[in-house]
Parts: structure tokens; C-alpha cells; sequence
């Protein structure tokens, strides 16, 4: 699954996320999915990736999204040491 196909499902998950999906409302998804994508690629890169920034959300929502990043990494079959570097990326 390329970094693209993650993002795809990464945010929707995060769109159908009723705590999650005000803070998406009037953003451009298109353009949100090509930043993520690219966030995502440098996390696998082992580099920091601040996906979320300037959306305004808290610690625990972070955490929350990238719970899901996880999970999706995890169903897209990604090996055990990519998935905690992109744990690693995002929680920086």
C-alpha cells in the first residue's frame, strides 16, 4: 500500500470521527490528503512530520489521530519497525 492509499484511509477515518471531523469543516480534503501524504512519507523516512499543525487540536486528539495512522499501518500489513517510526514521527 503506497503512502497515498494510507492517507486515503487514514482520513477517513478521521473525517467519520465525530470529535475529530468539526475541526475539518471547510478545510480542502484534497489538498489536506497531498500534505498528509507527504507528512506520511517523511515519517517512514524516520524524519519528523507535523501533519496536524494549526488545526487547534489538543494532545489527546493527536494522539487519537495518530492512533488511527497506526491502525491503518498496521491493516496495510507495514512491518512492525516502520509503524513505531511513524508512531515516533508524528508524536514529535
Amino acid at each position: 500500500m503506497t503512502p497515498a492509499e494510507i492517507v486515503r484511509r487514514w482520513l477517513r477515518l478521521v473525517v467519520a470521527d465525530a470529535e475529530l471531523s468539526p475541526y475539518l469543516v471547510g478545510v480542502d480534503l484534497d489538498r489536506i490528503a497531498a500534505h498528509l501524504t507527504v507528512s506520511l512519507t517523511a515519517a517512514l523516512a524516520g524524519e519528523p512530520a507535523d501533519a496536524w499543525g494549526g488545526l487547534g487540536l489538543s494532545e489527546a486528539q493527536c494522539r487519537r489521530i495518530g492512533d488511527y495512522l497506526v491502525g491503518v499501518c498496521w491493516a496495510a500489513d507495514l512491518p512492525g519497525e516502520r509503524i513505531a517510526q511513524v508512531r515516533r514521527a508524528v508524536a514529535r
